[in-house]
């Protein structure tokens, strides 16, 4: 095994590529490079910006600007493939970020965060195939921004972003997904519902790693993980979380069943209508 491969600095590389396709190649093609020659970690600071490298497309506006879906033949479908895909796509850099970003952990981190990497490259371009069939690309369709702009609130504190990206944003994804995978099944677009059910697994996986380094960096602080935990989300989220909850899938990414207790007493619920 060579070990000459400097992780960050070539996770760093891929964080800046514009390219959405270049970005979710190179980033797998990285992947496999350091499962097969190893890699060794410099602990130098990176100059890693605030905003990660992407293209001119899709336009990035607020949540509340964005045109409501449909699920129908024509463009609201894609525009739920559109959405899907642009999580995707930020969450390819969320990974490379946290890589690149945080100097001082150990070096499973590191690879950790290359899997997830891997695998929401490998997310992206399936959706993105996928979003070619109906006549459409990744970048057709406005989207919003919100889960790089916490992104940047966490920049500073590798335990705060396990704790919030990982933990809150994506792992909303867990709540979602199912609902979603049923609509994509009604409307016959079992190519779609397929590809979610990859997500869905996957992703629990990804949350368990946040689970995994958040109780990791509490315990090297001598903080308790779930007061950790509900003061972040009273500072961060003014102790609203929205809901429901997958609860078994939570779960199986390592919440505990205090912190779903949590979470459910601070829920709020989406008024229909």
């Amino acid at each position: 095994m060579v070990d000459n491969i400097d992780v960050r600095q070539q996770a760093l590389s891929c964080l800046l590529m514009n390219d959405p396709w270049q970005k979710a190649h190179e980033t797998r093609a990285l992947y496999e490079q350091i499962m097969k020659e190893g890699f060794h970690l410099n602990r130098e600071q990176l100059d890693v910006p605030t905003v990660p490298g992407r293209p001119d497309k899709p336009d990035l506006v607020p949540p509340k600007a964005l045109p409501r879906r449909r699920n129908n033949q024509q463009t609201g479908h894609a525009t739920l493939i559109h959405a899907i895909c642009h999580i995707e796509f930020n969450a390819i850099n969320l990974a490379l970020d946290a890589t690149a970003r945080f100097a001082e952990m150990p070096e499973a981190f590191y690879q950790d965060w290359m899997q997830v990497a891997y695998e929401e490259a490998h997310h992206f371009l399936l959706l993105d195939e996928h979003l070619q069939t109906m006549g459409f690309h990744y970048g057709d369709f406005p989207a919003h921004d919100g889960m790089w702009e916490m992104a940047q609130k966490t920049h500073h504190d590798p335990l705060t972003r396990m704790a919030l990206v990982p933990r809150v944003l994506e792992a909303r994804g867990l709540d979602v997904t199912p609902s979603m995978m049923n609509k994509l099944k009604n409307s016959g677009d079992i190519k779609a519902f397929d590809i979610l059910t990859l997500i869905l697994q996957e992703e629990i996986g990804h949350v368990t790693i946040g689970t995994r380094w958040f109780n990791y960096l509490c315990q090297q602080r001598g903080v308790d993980p779930f007061e950790t935990f509900k003061t972040l989300l009273n500072t961060y989220f003014n102790g609203e979380i929205r809901g429901p909850f997958h609860t078994e899938a939570r779960l199986d990414a390592g919440f505990t069943e205090q912190e779903m207790d949590l979470l459910e007493s601070q829920a709020v619920y989406k008024k229909r209508g």
